[in-house]
């Protein structure tokens, strides 16, 4: 990106406050727009850039709800003539297709991270939410060369890993991957409300898995989902074919619930690893973590000292006891390493 000139992001929710973070922590300058005000100061009070206007920026980012995205991206390539204009949106058939109605097109070119939490807003923020995950560069039919370099780069210097793809393309993948998947993790969630007295005890981490999502924002999925319809309409039908082939299955045919249950193993292997490529085989390293302040940090730091990677991380609070169970996922053939690191530094863990 040009460093002489400054990035101007446009909204500053959860993604926008994180990549004003990441791009301001490499030295960029960053200028900081949203349409609540309060928004904008906390994302200022965490560091993220700047509340003041801005004549000339070489990027925008538009990241703002999908259903004003094509409104505030058309207005930013007419104000802001020399900028390449980006967005964050997670569906794009419909943006771009507005889009190239502009005589500015050239200089936009779709975006989406596939990063995010449960949490919205600014204080949920984190300057390296976008490492390794991938971002999705979608060009209009007019992109300009020099648009697609600049927003690549963008997204590089965040950490992501970029991937071009048309608009159509893009749309189907985060249906199946992103989409459907939060439609599922609500229904199960949704379950709950009933839960007879008592039930709820026993939620492990399984449930926590499967619903950890279901607290997303519902006007954005609302809107998301609206936006994606087509699609998502498509694979919620073979979702619920599935499901009715299971409950079919419950009460005389092992052998079909079965498949089901390999054809579900077999479609998790296919998940690619942190890094991409073929997913590489995990395993957890079960910890004991007491209660106190400073515990975390030292398990941390001690993971740290075994040379292990850790791939993924969650601590569960035992019942009725000041006392955690931490797990710690990493690859398959560390996990031995790491259990025996930690013992002799006065942990109990293991597999």
């Amino acid at each position: 990106m040009t460093r002489d000139r400054p990035v101007l992001v446009i909204g500053c929710g959860l993604i926008g406050t994180s990549l004003a973070l990441a791009l301001t922590e490499q030295g960029r300058t960053v200028h900081l727009a949203d349409a609540v005000p309060t928004n904008v100061e906390l994302a200022v009070s965490r560091g993220a850039g700047s509340a003041d206007p801005v004549a000339d920026p070489a990027i925008v980012v538009v990241a703002v709800p999908p259903s004003v995205a094509a409104d505030v991206v058309t207005e930013m390539l007419r104000v802001h003539p020399h900028a390449v204009v980006t967005d964050v949106v997670s569906v794009k058939a419909d943006l771009i297709a507005t889009v190239e109605r502009s005589p500015h097109a050239d200089r936009f070119v779709g975006g989406h991270p596939m990063a995010g939490k449960e949490r919205s807003g600014p204080m949920a923020a984190a300057s390296r939410l976008f490492e390794g995950r991938p971002w999705a560069i979608v060009p209009t039919a007019t992109s300009s060369p020099e648009a697609v370099r600049l927003v690549t780069e963008m997204a590089e210097r965040t950490g992501a890993v970029p991937r071009i793809m048309d608009p159509l393309t893009h749309d189907r993948a985060v249906a199946l991957v992103s989409h459907v998947p939060h439609v599922a993790s609500v229904a199960v969630a949704g379950l709950l409300n009933d839960a007879p007295d008592g039930a709820l005890d026993l939620a492990g981490p399984g449930l926590r898995d499967v619903t950890r999502i279901a607290g997303s924002e519902t006007g954005l999925w609302i809107d998301i989902l609206g936006g994606n319809a087509g699609e998502v309409r498509r694979l919620l039908s073979r979702l619920r074919d599935s499901l009715d082939d299971a409950i079919g299955a419950l009460d005389d045919d092992p052998g079909a619930l079965a498949d089901l249950l390999d054809a579900g193993r077999s479609g998790s292997g296919l998940i690619p690893g942190r890094h991409g490529g073929a997913s590489e085989r995990l395993a957890t390293v079960y910890v004991s973590v007491s209660d106190q302040p400073g515990e975390l940090s030292r398990l941390m730091t001690h993971t740290g000292e075994s040379g292990v990677n850790i791939e993924d991380f969650r601590i569960d609070h035992e019942l009725d006891r000041l006392v955690g169970q931490a797990e710690i996922s990493v690859v398959e053939t560390n996990a031995d390493h790491l259990v025996e690191a930690l013992n002799t530094r006065g942990w109990t863990a293991h597999r």
